[in-house]
């Protein structure tokens, strides 16, 4: 087990090697849409990307996270077949927020052996729901478009 110093070096030093080897600039909560964001998440036990909406408001949340269901077919066939989709995901601290990710088992960030297989899954499958976001983000952007 390590003290909170220790697993805060060793984040520390998995997001700065993370950054080494993908220096590229991504979107992450540069969506221009309020509390709709893109995700990188890692624990000794799993790696996630995700596009969480997070709005106070459940109606808005609602809308985005319809609009994201219906391109489900698309973002599955065409991006990342193992999307998960779950409208009312809770999180720790209780807030429910809505996500679609996609995860990946038997790795850990407390295990140096594992972070180049953490990173190339973190690299490739945020470069995937990037490019599905910017070639869809008109129609999620737009409020008056409803699915």
């Amino acid at each position: 087990m390590y003290s909170k110093e220790e697993a805060r070096e060793i984040k520390r030093n998995f997001w700065i090697a993370f950054a080494n080897k993908y220096p590229n600039k991504w979107i992450l909560y540069n969506t221009k849409i309020k509390d709709f964001s893109l995700k990188f998440y890692v624990d000794n036990k799993k790696a996630e990307v995700s596009i969480d909406i997070e709005c106070k408001e459940d109606e808005l949340r609602k809308i985005y996270y319809e609009k994201i269901e219906s391109l489900k077919t698309i973002l599955q066939e065409e991006y990342l077949p193992e999307t998960i989709f779950e409208r009312n995901h809770h999180l720790e601290n209780g807030k429910i927020i809505s996500r679609i990710w996609v995860a990946k088992t038997g790795i850990s960030i407390n295990n140096p052996k594992t972070w180049n297989e953490t990173f190339v899954f973190l690299a490739q499958n945020m470069q995937l729901f990037e490019t599905f976001f910017i070639e869809y983000e008109d129609y999620i952007q737009d409020l008056e478009l409803n699915t």
